[in-house]
């Protein structure tokens, strides 16, 4: 069975890296591998992290470019790979517009689609925007489902999608992270080099780690984040680290309020291995990933989700994370009670793991052999 695996940005590349590595050890399979290049370095640094190689770059890569940019892009280069590899199936994964775009490509030409990461909802289209679209448009083509949990698989039967089609497998990233966390904690160059290269971190004080970079926050969103970081940063025992995202529309407004903040750390986007390093040692975490979402509660990290809706509601309803939108006095005041209470911070830290059990990428390779 011919497998073509498209994606374009970091999170997609973290979470198909799993199944790319089970496709290609399965002679059951001839795997390809189209990145379409819109994330261009912080992609490279997955790519190398997780040993991939792109048989195909679209190189789609433009400053400050639209979605239609992308999706245009993604459309008119991935039907000629389509055209010439002629695969059975295409794999995309999760809500991005490369994702919704190669799995239209596909559809157009006939061929099978798998969503990874399918069925997630919050049931309204603009939040988040435009992820909630892209994900509803690749599942209305696609021909097998992936959910990672139950309440996924629940809304894929609520919109009409026969359970034949639907295979429940948990999140790749707990795959991916499993993976990560195994080589970073084990003794050897590796740890010692992680633990050598953040030893200006303060171990007498509690570190939060901070990624932010919707589009949904830009303007006004980032800068009550920031604000909200800066005050935060005013308690003594606590530091705050955080990768800036390159998307001009976040770094504007960090560099702006949060440079030369006392313990507040920007330093540039991390690669995988680096990240999960962090989120290993930190206190909790303060995002607007989704993917952190998943990820975090695995490792034990409490996550307070900068965002209005979340289409990951099992992790707010397990009580392992907290939706505290974009509102400066909701990030403050969550952000202090895990400082200060230490029963909340424990509940949270419980260990609940709703999003899988590492073994996602082989059940999803497994479906595939059977149609």
């Amino acid at each position: 069975m011919r497998v073509l695996s498209v994606f374009g940005t970091r999170p997609e590349a973290i979470k198909m890296a799993p199944v790319v590595h089970a496709l290609e050890r399965d002679p059951r399979f001839t795997s390809l591998v189209c990145v379409t290049g819109q994330h261009k370095q912080m992609l490279a640094d997955v790519m190398e992290v997780f040993a991939l190689k792109a048989d195909v770059d679209l190189k789609l890569m433009k400053d400050n470019q639209s979605l239609n940019d992308i999706v245009a892009g993604v459309v008119q280069g991935l039907d000629a790979v389509i055209s010439e590899f002629k695969p059975d199936y295409v794999l995309v994964q999760g809500d991005t517009a490369s994702a919704m775009a190669a799995s239209l490509t596909a559809f157009f030409r006939n061929v099978k689609v798998g969503h990874v990461e399918a069925g997630l909802r919050t049931g309204n289209l603009y939040s988040p925007w435009p992820e909630e679209a892209n994900r509803r448009l690749t599942g209305i083509v696609a021909s097998l489902h992936f959910p990672p949990t139950e309440k996924a698989h629940k809304a894929l039967l609520a919109e009409g999608v026969q359970d034949s089609a639907i295979v429940r497998t948990g999140n790749t990233v707990i795959d991916a992270l499993h993976y990560m966390v195994d080589r970073i904690t084990a003794p050897g160059p590796l740890r010692e080099g992680l633990e050598k290269e953040f030893a200006w971190l303060d171990p007498s004080k509690r570190m939060i780690l901070v990624t932010g970079h919707r589009r949904e926050s830009f303007g006004q969103g980032f800068r009550q984040i920031c604000e909200a970081l800066v005050e935060i940063a005013r308690r003594p025992d606590v530091e705050i680290v955080y990768p800036v995202h390159l998307n001009p529309n976040v770094q504007a407004p960090v560099q702006e309020i949060l440079k030369g903040v006392q313990r507040v750390h920007l330093i540039p986007p991390l690669d995988y291995r680096r990240f999960v390093y962090l989120m290993h040692r930190c206190n909790f975490i303060i995002t607007d990933s989704g993917g952190v979402q998943e990820e975090a509660p695995a490792i034990r990290k409490p996550v307070l989700v900068m965002r209005d809706t979340s289409e990951r509601m099992e992790a707010i309803e397990a009580g392992v994370a907290r939706l505290v939108t974009t509102d400066k006095a909701m990030i403050v005041s969550n952000a202090l009670n895990l400082l200060d209470d230490e029963a909340a911070f424990a509940g949270m830290a419980s260990g609940a793991s709703p999003f899988g059990d590492g073994k996602a990428s082989q059940r999803i390779i497994e479906a595939l052999a059977r149609g």
